[in-house]
């Protein structure tokens, strides 16, 4: 999915924290476009268009075009978004500039379908990553990564090099020789023990035996 944000360059003057609160009471949102062979770039977008962009989980991993008033756009995607502690409203953006043609590092979602053969069994679905690092083109940028986790059965597991990626995708963390670490599995259910089976016991017992004596209680009053 493609998405497009109106941005107006900010000059000098307009940079520093008394010109961002300005901008802000004006529903505009100070970012910066950094990156690539220019200089970074000081610009404001609209609030409106940015709260809507963000509400869709691809905008994360999409490119997206900033156009520019009075000058070329600029292919951009999202490196990090500052939020309001309470109100969660935007309040800065940082945007790195797409090189068409450049392998870049991008951070994709998880998206986790099928329902475990070990989950049928009774096991429980443990999940480790809710995001991947990957490189790759611009223009092969997925919006996630799918992992079927159909064929599990109780005790199994997929690690990073177990995910299925189109060719000329990679995995950041395989790429730098780091832990092959474990995605998803399925856990066999846990069992209560003998201690608890007897905690739970003594419990109920507790329970009825207040309730035979709230009721012979009664009956002695009648």
């Amino acid at each position: 999915m493609s998405y497009t944000l109106n941005a107006v360059a900010r000059t000098t003057d307009e940079q520093g924290k008394g010109s961002s609160r300005r901008l802000r009471k004006a529903n505009l949102i100070p970012a910066i476009v950094y990156g690539g062979d220019a200089k970074p770039l000081s610009v404001s977008v609209k609030l409106n268009e940015l709260v809507k962009a963000i509400q869709d989980e691809s905008f994360f991993s999409s490119v997206t075009t900033l156009a520019l008033d009075g000058s070329e756009n600029e292919e951009v995607i999202i490196k990090a978004l500052q939020r309001h502690p309470a109100k969660g409203t935007p309040l800065h953006v940082d945007f790195q500039r797409v090189v068409r043609g450049q392998t870049m590092h991008f951070t994709v979602p998880v998206h986790y379908t099928g329902t475990a053969k070990g989950v049928k069994a009774g096991g429980v679905l443990q999940t480790n990553v809710t995001e991947l690092n990957i490189n790759c083109l611009p223009r092969q940028l997925p919006e996630a990564i799918e992992v079927d986790v159909t064929d599990l059965e109780i005790g199994d597991l997929l690690r990073f090099s177990d995910i299925k990626l189109a060719d000329g995708i990679t995995i950041v963390e395989l790429d730098s020789n780091a832990t092959d670490r474990v995605v998803v599995s399925v856990q066999a259910p846990t069992m209560p023990t003998d201690d608890e089976e007897a905690v739970s016991e003594t419990e109920e017992t507790t329970i009825q035996t207040v309730g035979e004596s709230e009721s012979d209680k009664d009956t002695d009053v009648e």
